[in-house]
């Protein structure tokens, strides 16, 4: 694919106003950390697209970048962890091909959200954190769906732009 960096460079601009706009409207549930997890749309987008490495790639320098310019060092940190752990297990998911994007995505925001709440457990070491499990857990399989559901329906339309301007 002669066109990859551009792609990728697209996808991390879509991830960063993604951001942004979660930053500008943010979700009012009245529990702490608890987002939609918009720009996921990309990094989905990306494992679908493209390699695992890729993706891994997108998702890292998205957290950073996202802490750097909308949040903090500890977010940063949070978000690394889950954005890690997340893209390793949907590109695992992927890679079996028994589950359609929407499940992919759900189990993406799970684990997105167990990785965060390891770095919680690290940090405050505590089995408080356990009480807020549950919580995060549906926050991230219903938030997971809706990212999902999405890609699914936008995702023959990117691959059919990515084969036209491939052509080209």
């Amino acid at each position: 694919m002669k066109n990859k960096a551009a792609y990728l460079g697209l996808l991390l601009a879509f991830a960063l106003i993604l951001s942004y706009i979660e930053v500008l409207l943010p979700l009012q549930t009245g529990i702490p950390g608890v987002k939609l997890g918009l720009a996921n749309l990309a990094v989905l987008l990306c494992l679908y697209l493209f390699t695992v490495k890729e993706a891994m790639l997108l998702s890292v320098v998205k957290a950073v970048l996202t802490g750097l310019l909308f949040g903090n060092l500890y977010m940063i940190i949070y978000s690394l962890a889950g954005a890690v752990l997340s893209c390793l297990v949907m590109a695992v998911m992927i890679r079996l091909g028994k589950w359609h994007v929407p499940v992919v995505s759900a189990m993406g925001g799970v684990m997105h959200n167990v990785g965060q709440l390891i770095i919680a457990y690290m940090t405050i070491q505590t089995y408080g954190i356990l009480y807020y499990v549950p919580i995060l857990l549906i926050a991230g399989l219903i938030t997971g769906l809706l990212i999902g559901m999405i890609v699914s329906l936008a995702l023959p339309y990117v691959k059919k732009v990515i084969e036209r301007s491939e052509r080209v």
